[in-house]
């Protein structure tokens, strides 16, 4: 970090680290922002009361740091072939998001928390406790006191499925001063491609210290899409042989387009059904999804209520109500999913997806889930920031819709003619086939720093 910036940087985080004091263990905010905050109360001692009942120092330990769900999904394969590679080692894993919260404990780690804001007391404090053998961070967060304090003490510092997009704002003179020194403490960083490590050098990294690893998130979608259980209840309440469109981790913004072109290609194709998993399926989010399907003439249900409907027709004592069909997904018109995990399996039901986010700020979800069951995608124009989107563009697996018109004539061909269909289907599905790999390459990375003790 530049020296300017250090005492900026540290009152930002002591002020942090205040509210985190304060905040108490009070009901948790609905602001995002201050939720984390209040996460913070405390978070040292737990992590110490954690290590002190969990960590056995005769075994070397992994500290993973993965901010969010995205970047979780990407840590979890490496952590779990880990688990296989290199079973004598012990497992820390960090957050910082909320959302990434109730994902964590997938991960199977031996200690798991919310990583406390960036000082230096509180990071030695950590170190003390956990004594990783190395830390590694996913995607391309890093802290810098942390990475700073990690380093003096001989430990290192590694990066797995690094990514760095053209536009990123990683790239911005005010952040390069900031983390500069941090990335060039990389000890070995595990890149998804030559292009963006090329851009990681700019930030700092060594060009020496950089690996072709791969993203391990195609690892991760590919075994999800051969292992979909279609007898899971959501999977048998949404079965169905209607064309179909799946829209996943859609903002209102995406639907604002989405909505009406589906609309429009109803009219000429009644037999289709879309599928809508909004970002967040909150009431906030659902009810507007279902009070426009009604008022647009269309028969809808939940997720929940389709899968109560299926349960109350499969049970022999069970009277079926005079409305249960009306309900059922196999025969609404529109399925509305009102909860989070298990989009991952509903794109097998999938003849086309649209893929949320490229309408939005926020930037296009993941491109790759739909594509690994082989459906052909669709999204908005905000994907500059995906390198999966660029993938699937290039090789014919994706579209790239702008405004509704183009929407429902992509919809309109893909689920009216088979060829196309197939033909683009398949395309997808190659991209995430041919990039497979990536988790053996990253626990290889990691068991290459064992082996090396290399601290850069």
């Amino acid at each position: 970090m530049r020296a300017p910036l250090r005492p900026l940087y540290a009152a930002t985080v002591a002020a942090a680290r205040a509210a985190a004091a304060v905040a108490g263990s009070g009901s948790p905010s609905p602001n995002k922002i201050w939720r984390s905050v209040q996460a913070r109360h405390d978070i040292v001692a737990r992590w110490q009361r954690s290590a002190a009942a969990m960590r056995d120092m005769a075994r070397p330990l992994v500290w993973m740091h993965a901010p969010s769900v995205g970047e979780g999904l990407q840590a979890r394969p490496v952590a779990h072939a880990l688990r296989a590679a290199w079973p004598e080692a012990q497992l820390a894993y960090s957050y910082f998001s909320p959302s990434a919260e109730k994902f964590a404990a997938s991960i199977g780690a031996d200690i798991t928390g919310y990583l406390p804001f960036d000082s230096a007391a509180d990071m030695d404090a950590l170190l003390d406790a956990v004594r990783p053998s190395m830390l590694v961070f996913v995607k391309l967060d890093v802290w810098p006191v942390l990475v700073e304090r990690a380093t003096r003490r001989g430990i290192p510092v590694l990066m797995l499925s690094a990514t760095l997009a053209e536009s990123s704002g990683r790239r911005g003179m005010l952040s390069r001063a900031l983390l500069h020194d941090a990335y060039a403490a990389l000890s070995l960083v595990g890149v998804i491609d030559a292009e963006h490590g090329n851009r990681l050098v700019e930030l700092g990294v060594s060009q020496a210290n950089i690996r072709h690893t791969g993203d391990t998130r195609f690892d991760q979608v590919w075994q999800r899409a051969q292992q979909v259980d279609h007898t899971l209840p959501h999977m048998v309440a949404t079965s169905s042989s209607r064309p179909t469109l799946v829209a996943g981790s859609t903002w209102p913004a995406d639907e604002a387009v989405l909505l009406p072109a589906w609309e429009q290609l109803r009219a000429s194709m009644p037999s289709a059904r879309i599928m809508v998993a909004p970002h967040e399926p909150t009431a906030a989010h659902v009810e507007p999804l279902l009070a426009w399907a009604k008022r647009s003439g269309l028969r809808v249900a939940t997720l929940s209520e389709a899968e109560a409907a299926r349960a109350n027709a499969a049970s022999a004592n069970a009277a079926r109500d005079d409305n249960a069909s009306d309900h059922e997904a196999n025969n609404a018109d529109v399925v509305v999913i009102d909860r989070v995990g298990v989009l991952g399996d509903l794109y097998a039901h999938a003849d086309v997806a649209f893929v949320g986010g490229g309408f939005h700020r926020a930037g296009l979800h993941s491109a790759i889930e739909p594509a690994a069951f082989g459906a052909p995608v669709l999204f908005g124009p905000g994907h500059g920031m995906s390198r999966e989107a660029g993938l699937l563009l290039a090789a014919g697996g994706a579209r790239c819709v702008h405004d509704m018109a183009e929407c429902v004539s992509a919809m309109h061909e893909l689920l009216q003619n088979g060829q196309p269909r197939r033909v683009a289907g398949e395309a997808a599905r190659e991209i995430v086939a041919h990039e497979r790999g990536a988790t053996e390459r990253s626990v290889a990375l990691l068991l290459d720093a064992r082996r090396t003790g290399r601290t850069g």
